[in-house]
């Protein structure tokens, strides 16, 4: 039940102090473009890096705005709005709760402006956000100065200034020389990057996504065997390879080859679906709302015709035309045809599992995982032909085909419905129906899993079960799971968080009804002061460094912090100060600092403490945590966005260590 959480926790590989590093994923040129003899455009243009993406104009409380400031202008002034101009991505996101627009690969933003006097200046700054799917920079600033004279025809050159390469202020070399004498007196804003480095790195986790989705497809294939379609073909074709020559060792050879030609038929499918959606498409499917109408009312197809509403079959010609070939061939060919066969004769028990575990690969983004998982899917479908014809004994000892098959089927058809739910919600929360909030969604999930256990217990019959009342040991035990599981979902109708189940369901801020307060609170949102404080009470400091439009932050504190073990020592045993990097209330005075070599200006809090964490911890990402003690030296390795319990409790615990020992050590 937690293989989405293990999807989206499995791909993101940066932790630890190593990856406290300066990102640079995106490069701006500036220009003044002239269209007329009175006005002209400020042109942005944006190359941004693969894997990240920047947010367009005018997303409201959400993810960082891309907004265009002037701090200057005399002869020139703005019309209109700052505009996006390009391809821009919209999707919704389920952290918000609101659709978002952004840029992938490149972006552009345009701000029209006309002359009001002979001779012009203007002064000012782009701020634009941007994240990947581990991390968020800070509101980043593009500055820009542009001055000249106009002149009378639109051919002229208009003072523009060539386009030139205007980096992201964050810069990609280790932060050296920089000036913090405006900001404090102190050493607590002094750099602590090469302590960092002295603790080492932390081993990032492997990807194991390809590893996911093979066995996904294996499962797949596992629970195709043992449905009324395939189970009672395999001894009857290895009997037939077996049998078809005298020659023992060519009839094991034929049974192989019609092994491997399962396999070769379904991955050649998985090749088909790829060729046909692409690595966009399956990228967009996870969060598009019409394909996941589309994926809810397939599922609810499949189900049915599991719980035997009906048939899914293909046209009987065609097996019956491939069967007539396969019969005409030989060699290699008619096996391959026999294989086909298969297939399309087995269809109406396979469609539904392939379908449910291709919606699935699907939705992670994968841009090869159908063939990976059509791959597993047809090793399992094919490994019984190929093992039994090697160990023909082994045929008297299988289980005859029986009603237990059809139970299967029908524990598959309340499973898919299940699931059809998960993605009726995505298309719920991107169109704002909100039919399906999180009450509703447990609800039907709490029915869907008692129902099957009631099933399970052989007091629900549908119309293909026999008669039998007997109920086995197997059987009992899935009914007795699936009546827990219902159990277990129950008090997450008053806001429990059902951490095992929360990667389905819709977000605890669609609940009514939330009786659940376990959150952590940050006590102060200022760096100085929140130093002060710890060292008055003698307390080590934990950094947040977050941002209000931090996706993976929230999922942190959602998933991580609430745990009662993380949340004991932040409260006891810490001072949580937490920095918003996007803060945008404006400082009481610009501050002028100097950061390689450049001069900047940090005009907002979210400046400020986003200079502090590229100055000091030489790290400009989101989420990052560090734990520090009273003089602002680093008591453990950074930590960034990693949903393990037991390795957040572990790092926390270890800077609770260190900071003891160098109490001690300095009492004597």
């Amino acid at each position: 039940m937690r293989k989405i959480i293990v999807l989206s926790s499995l791909l993101f590989c940066f932790f630890a102090v190593m990856n406290a590093q300066i990102y640079d994923p995106v490069r701006f040129k500036t220009a003044l473009n002239p269209v007329s003899d009175t006005e002209a455009e400020i042109i942005f243009i944006a190359a941004i890096e693969s894997g990240w993406h920047v947010y367009s104009t005018e997303l409201g409380d959400g993810p960082v705005s891309a907004t265009f400031h002037i701090e200057k202008t005399d002869g020139v002034e703005p019309v209109g709005k700052l505009m996006p101009r390009g391809k821009e991505i919209k999707k919704f996101d389920q952290i918000f709760q609101m659709d978002v627009r952004y840029f992938e690969t490149k972006g552009e933003f345009v701000q029209q402006v006309k002359f009001t006097k002979p001779e012009y200046v203007i002064t000012g700054y782009l701020e634009y956000g941007a994240c990947s799917d581990e991390t968020c920079l800070p509101p980043t600033d593009i500055p820009f100065t542009f001055s000249g004279r106009v002149s009378k025809t639109t051919q002229s050159t208009t003072a523009t200034e060539e386009i030139k390469t205007a980096q992201s202020t964050t810069e990609t070399e280790e932060i050296k020389d920089s000036t913090v004498e405006e900001l404090s007196a102190s050493d607590l804003w002094s750099p602590v990057i090469s302590e960092l480095q002295a603790f080492g790195d932390t081993a990032s986790r492997k990807d194991l996504s390809w590893l996911y989705v093979f066995f996904a497809g294996f499962a797949g294939g596992l629970l195709a065997l043992f449905t009324p379609c395939v189970w009672p073909i395999i001894p009857m074709t290895v009997s037939f390879f077996l049998k078809r020559t005298k020659d023992k060792a060519k009839g094991i050879r034929d049974a192989v080859t019609y092994g491997i030609s399962i396999i070769v038929i379904y991955v050649t499918l998985g090749v088909v679906i790829t060729l046909i959606f692409g690595p966009n498409a399956l990228n967009a499917l996870s969060t598009n709302a019409i394909f996941n109408v589309l994926f809810f009312l397939m599922l609810v197809v499949f189900a049915a015709s599991f719980f035997g509403a009906f048939e899914i079959t293909l046209p009987s010609g065609w097996s019956t035309s491939v069967d007539s070939k396969a019969e005409q061939t030989s060699g290699l060919i008619s096996i391959f045809l026999m294989a086909f066969t298969l297939a399309l004769v087995s269809f109406s028990c396979t469609g539904p599992i392939i379908g449910f575990v291709l919606v699935e690969v699907a939705t992670t983004g994968n841009i090869v995982g159908p063939v990976i998982c059509m791959f597993g899917f047809a090793l399992a479908l094919a490994l019984p032909f190929t093992l039994f014809a090697l160990f023909p004994s082994w045929l008297k000892s299988m289980p005859k085909s029986g009603g237990w098959m059809n139970v299967i089927k029908v524990t598959l058809g309340f499973l898919e419905l299940a699931f059809a739910l998960k993605f009726l919600s995505v298309a719920d929360l991107a169109y704002g129906w909100s039919i399906l909030d999180r009450e509703t969604f447990l609800a039907l999930w709490i029915v869907i899993f008692a129902l099957l256990g009631v099933y399970l217990l052989g007091k629900i019959r549908f119309p293909h079960d026999d008669d039998s009342t007997k109920v086995s040991v197997p059987r009992f035990f899935v009914a007795l799971i699936s009546l827990a599981f219902a159990i277990y979902m129950i008090p997450g109708l008053w806001g429990a968080p059902l951490k095992a189940v929360s990667a389905f369901t819709p977000h605890l801020n669609t609940q009514d009804f939330n009786l659940y307060a376990k959150e952590v609170h940050a006590r102060f949102d200022d760096y100085d002061a929140g130093m002060e404080y710890a060292r008055k009470n003698g307390k080590p400091v934990m950094l947040d460094f977050t941002g209000f439009g931090c996706v993976n932050c929230r999922k942190m504190e959602l998933a991580v912090w609430t745990d009662s073990k993380v949340s004991e020592i932040i409260n006891n045993d810490y001072v949580l100060i937490t920095l918003y990097v996007d803060n945008k209330q404006p400082l009481p005075e610009q501050i002028k600092v100097t950061e390689n070599g450049k001069e900047r200006t940090l005009r907002t809090l979210g400046d400020k403490w986003s200079y502090l964490q590229r100055v000091k911890f030489g790290a400009n990402a989101q989420p990052f945590y560090i734990l520090i003690d009273n003089d602002g030296k680093p008591l453990n390795k950074s930590y960034a966005y990693d949903e393990d319990i037991d390795k957040y409790v572990d790092f926390l615990q270890t800077g609770l260590k260190n900071y003891r020992s160098t109490v001690i050590s300095n009492s004597h």
